[in-house]
């Protein structure tokens, strides 16, 4: 049964849709870690665990996006996602809910990193046209709908030109709700940044779908040594704003990147630079969603570019 479209009423129907109608929830256990949502490891009576993520009932399209996003990077078959098994409001429970494959944990190994770099780099050639806006191939860029960076939200307008989508949809946006915390010179500076950005960025040679909030914590090893990704911000852009997230807050091991540009070469010259302005992005989001702590490197980057 498909339920990848169907928004239901219980936990317990989405498992007895996946499951069978015997199905029947045995215990849930809290998994710590998660900023924003709940989780759960849900065992059911047939033995099998499922993961459960929880958020108040106004919060579904959290759910509805993460989803999307996951359905998009599976279908690539490039690298591992969790399967959705359902989605809904909890009337009893009085959540809305997410319901995964419970993906089990294993250490890291030195293979994972080369086939996490491997994987990734074919996820970013793979076609992604269709995850955009299936009857205009000219729109490369965005999502077939808006989504969230965390809790924050994330404006996804199909666009022609990344250099525009990244303008429109992802800086401009942070950078007014963050106006609270910059003071008008640097609103000033960062409208310069807005208005010169086609001096610092590229258009790439392909679009490529991502992953949209791609640091460690998001990254599993399951058994055997498999490469996992998880709670996504998919969309399509340009994949060195992916690999900035990567490095954001401490980089992966070389041998990662080493593997990724075997089959999805890195500018070694432009996107050290590059980079940068995809942090920004990322550190926008921060400062909106967790308050002054990320100002400082706000600022630092806006000064840089247009100082």
């Amino acid at each position: 049964m498909d339920n990848s479209k169907t928004v239901f009423r219980s936990l317990e129907n989405a498992v007895q849709a996946a499951f069978g109608e015997s199905a029947v929830i045995l215990r849930s256990d809290s998994i710590p870690g998660g900023d924003i949502n709940d989780a759960y490891r849900v065992t059911l009576s047939g033995g099998q665990k499922i993961f459960v993520k929880a958020n108040r009932v106004r919060n579904l399209n959290f759910f509805l996006t993460e989803a999307e996003g996951l359905e998009a990077l599976g279908a690539t078959r490039k690298i591992k996602v969790p399967e959705v098994l359902g989605y809904g409001i909890d009337e009893r429970r009085g959540c809305s809910f997410l319901a995964m494959e419970y993906i089990e944990s294993a250490p890291r190994t030195e293979a994972y990193w080369e086939r996490f770099g491997h994987q990734l780099a074919e996820l970013h050639r793979a076609e992604c046209g269709l995850f955009v806006d299936p009857k205009d191939a000219k729109q490369k860029y965005g999502f077939s709908e808006d989504n969230y960076i965390g809790a924050g939200p994330q404006k996804n307008d199909p666009s022609e030109r990344w250099i525009e989508f990244y303008r429109e949809c992802r800086l401009l946006p942070q950078i007014r709700r963050a106006e609270r915390y910059l003071d008008l010179s640097v609103r000033r500076k960062a409208d310069r940044l807005l208005d010169h950005l086609d001096s610092y960025l590229r258009e790439p040679e392909f679009p490529s779908l991502l992953h949209g909030d791609l640091w460690s914590g998001n990254m599993m090893c399951g058994r055997g040594g498999s490469a996992w990704i998880i709670d996504p911000a998919a969309y399509v852009g340009d994949f060195e704003a992916d690999l900035a997230m990567t490095q954001l807050f401490g980089s992966l091991p070389g041998m990662f990147y080493s593997a990724y540009s075997e089959i999805n070469p890195i500018d070694r010259e432009g996107y050290p630079e590059r980079r940068k302005l995809y942090d920004l992005y990322y550190l926008l989001n921060h400062l909106n969603l967790f308050g002054a702590g990320y100002l400082g490197s706000v600022v630092e980057i806006i000064n840089r570019f247009a100082g």
